[in-house]
């Protein structure tokens, strides 16, 4: 399942954290209580990365934010401003859930794994 498919801003690369569509929230159940959940997602590669989606707790929307190893993951893939993240969601029938993330660059038209280029 397609948890997120968000075009990368300016503030998404420059800072250590991404705006997160709140539409996607279900995807991440959030304890009783606690503002955020700690997830490990894996790149093209099998890499890990430890995210974390958070929101804030106060205020009329929850505003998510995608926070953890974001700004490595940026850092590592040297993404970019118009660069897409894409972030995907596949529950085991053990209940387990394995998130998958990758990044693309658009060239000429078309989208291509910035994953495929390192």
């Amino acid at each position: 399942m397609e948890v997120m498919n968000r075009i990368l801003s300016e503030s998404d690369v420059k800072n250590k954290q991404m705006e997160f569509p709140a539409r996607s929230l279900s995807a991440f159940p959030l304890p009783d209580g606690q503002n955020s959940v700690q997830f490990v997602a894996f790149d093209m590669n099998e890499q890990q990365w430890s995210l974390k989606v958070s929101i804030r707790n106060e205020g009329r929307y929850s505003k998510p934010w995608l926070r953890g190893e974001w700004g490595d993951y940026v850092h590592q893939k040297g993404l970019q401003k118009g660069d897409k993240v894409i972030l995907t969601m596949d529950e085991e029938e053990s209940g387990e859930r394995i998130y998958r993330i990758r990044a693309e660059r658009k060239m000429f038209g078309f989208w291509y794994s910035i994953d495929d280029q390192q």
